[in-house]
């Protein structure tokens, strides 16, 4: 991911959230803990704001004067592929899954709460540098586990965090590729929807959140699957999803 550094020291945040109050308090919440923190008001300048600043993350509201989160978050997934964290009501799940599938990898819901706000951007920066990359057993695996997997024309290296089909890179959003790399680590495995919940938000799943579900959606027809008869990420029916070896 463009621009993001090995330490907490100096990751930069763009918050975009109309609400001034919020902003200021998240604001000084946020760089007492080391982080450096611009905010935009205005949903209508957003787009600008992220191509030209390239934030190491953006914490992005829903609801914004101008133009809304969720279009702004599919307008900047071309050029933009560092985490986008979505604030959202805590209680209407449509507004989450239309968030992740407009390209962002993670939610959290209003009233924002500081400390949760903070875990989740310290778990995403830290999983989308190279260095955290490495440190993260849960997304990326131990040091003693391959940097590099090969399925006959996927390549998934997550050294880079990159994956190729047919030596042609495949456009993956750094929550995207947490979980392919989960995946394809697991091969031949049924990984439970606790088990890749747990590992890659590092909180215990609800039963009732349908994040992974939409990623594996989105990432199925990046990597060369049928959407509607999978052949290399296959649901489980009431266990979870099974990467295939040799699909």
């Amino acid at each position: 991911m463009d621009g993001v550094e090995q330490t907490n020291e100096g990751w930069r945040i763009l918050i975009v959230e109309d609400d001034e109050r919020l902003a200021d308090l998240t604001r000084e919440y946020l760089e007492s803990n080391g982080l450096v923190v611009s905010h935009e008001g205005h949903g209508g300048n957003a787009v600008e704001r992220i191509r030209n600043e390239r934030p190491d993350l953006v914490v992005l509201d829903l609801m914004l004067p101008g133009e809304d989160g969720l279009s702004i978050c599919r307008r900047v997934r071309p050029f933009y592929d560092g985490p986008i964290i979505m604030l959202t009501a805590r209680s209407d799940d449509l507004d989450q899954v239309l968030g992740l599938e407009m390209g962002a990898d993670d939610y959290v819901g209003k009233p924002v709460k500081p400390r949760v706000l903070l875990a989740r951007i310290r778990a995403l920066l830290r999983r989308a540098s190279p260095a955290g990359a490495e440190g993260e057993a849960a997304a990326t695996g131990s040091e003693d586990e391959p940097v590099r997997l090969q399925f006959n024309d996927l390549v998934v290296d997550r050294s880079m965090r990159e994956a190729w089909l047919n030596n042609e890179s495949i456009d993956l959003t750094s929550a995207e590729f947490d979980l392919l790399w989960l995946l394809a680590r697991s091969a031949g495995r049924v990984l439970s929807r606790e088990e890749i919940f747990t590992a890659l938000r590092g909180i215990e799943y609800d039963g009732q959140d349908r994040s992974i579900d939409v990623r594996v959606s989105r990432i199925r027809p990046k990597i060369g699957d049928d959407p509607v008869h999978p052949r290399r990420i296959k649901t489980v029916r009431s266990k979870g999803y099974l990467f295939v070896k040799e699909a």
